[in-house]
């Protein structure tokens, strides 16, 4: 096994004594003790009675770059955002043909010692850690500062998304789920919308997330829903779930239980919201992915084209394996296919003779309205078909949206 000096003597050697107590002391941590990189690279050049050089040909002299000058830049930045935040993260930029030297050194004298980005991270990291009392945290942190240093030193910071997850009930027909641009502007605005730049003056998605974002000093909200229910549809029972996620929020310290008070006051009669909690990036996908076991019901007004054989509404509750070719009125947005769903029960109310209450418990994902009417044979078996007669759904609630 090669001995320390030799090692050293061979690094030295390669890099033609060209190499800092950074660059030196990193090559060498895994056989030289010391508290850091640099106490391990002075340590060795003191025991071989050599000066440190002027010049670096493994980093060129990045190191400098880290001085007051570029934690000025960066306090300034944070200052000038007035972001409010806990935990941190440090990413940097350096010359590609840096990381290529650094690379080829190691990978030469089979060194697994640490890259040189990891290390300036950490000592600008550190750093911060001591000046604003703050954390670096690698997993979920609530900003990113980025340090370019190829040339002058600039500084990027990248505040991270605040995901918030409720419930909410829609209470009127006419207010669609998310944001919809005017179809003929396109969301620029003319004067078909009146120069929004919306279909619909409110949303479920806008009546909620214009408070919090004034709340947060937010930039941009997203709506993310567990499915979606039509613009005429009401939303009852325990609500939807949902996940709003805020984009490069200043503010993260809020009081969701007074913010949840006062946005319940401003939209009552429209809509309302519940159970607000922070949570974490992941759940964003996690309520839109439906389990086997996951279900929804719904009630529906039924209006038939002639009296229906009131015999034969107990035929309903027969209706399981429903095939379904996409609704001809999503076509637009939806591929073209057949997706298999099933109904779990049925139970119905009569109201006069051609009309009457259903309540369907279905899987997920299931068009009520064409399990209704046929949607032109595109939904098989239908309510229409098992009752003989020409079928519409005239009013649709929905009453559950499970949880699992």
């Amino acid at each position: 096994m090669i001995s320390m000096y030799d090692l050293v003597k061979k690094i030295l050697k390669e890099t033609n004594g060209q190499i800092c107590k950074h660059c030196l002391g990193r090559k060498l941590s895994h056989i030289v003790e010391g508290r850091d990189n640099i106490n391990r690279g002075e340590k060795i050049f003191e025991d071989l009675e050599i000066p440190e050089p002027e010049n670096c040909v493994v980093c060129g002299n990045i190191f400098d770059k880290i001085n007051d000058d570029l934690f000025k830049k960066i306090y300034d930045k944070i200052d000038f955002l007035n972001v409010e935040f806990d935990t941190f993260l440090v990413g940097s930029r350096i010359d590609k043909q840096i990381k290529t030297w650094d690379d080829e050194l190691s990978e030469k004298f089979d060194l697994d010692v640490e890259p040189i980005k990891k290390e300036l991270n950490r000592i600008i990291g550190r750093e911060i850690e001591n000046t604003l009392e703050k954390e670096v945290e690698f997993e979920k942190q609530d900003i990113v500062i980025n340090v370019d240093l190829r040339n002058e030193p600039k500084v990027r910071i990248q505040i991270n998304p605040l995901f918030i997850e409720g419930k909410y009930n829609k209470l009127v027909r006419g207010i669609p789920q998310t944001k919809w641009p005017c179809g003929k502007c396109k969301g620029k605005g003319c004067e078909e919308c009146n120069f929004t730049g919306k279909q619909y003056r409110e949303s479920v998605e806008e009546l909620l997330s214009e408070p919090i974002l004034e709340a947060t000093n937010g930039w941009q909200a997203k709506f993310h829903g567990a499915g979606r229910e039509d613009i005429d549809v009401l939303m009852l029972g325990s609500g939807r779930p949902f996940v709003l996620e805020i984009k490069e929020p200043k503010i993260r310290k809020i009081n969701l239980d007074a913010l949840e008070e006062k946005i319940n006051k401003m939209t009552e009669g429209k809509t309302s919201y519940h159970n607000l909690k922070f949570c974490e990036r992941n759940r964003k996908a996690e309520i839109k992915v439906s389990s086997s076991d996951a279900y929804k019901i719904y009630k529906a007004l039924v209006k038939c084209d002639k009296p229906y054989d009131k015999d034969k509404l107990a035929s309903l509750n027969n209706l399981d394996e429903i095939h379904q070719q996409t609704p001809l009125r999503v076509l637009h947005r939806r591929a073209d296919k057949v997706r298999i769903k099933h109904v779990h029960n049925v139970s119905c109310e009569i109201i006069d003779d051609t009309t009457f209450e259903m309540t369907v418990k279905t899987e997920g994902g299931l068009y009520i309205k064409e399990l209704i009417s046929g949607d032109e044979d595109r939904t098989k078996p239908n309510v229409g078909e098992v009752l003989g007669v020409k079928s519409i759904c005239e009013q649709l609630d929905v009453v559950e949206v499970s949880e699992k």
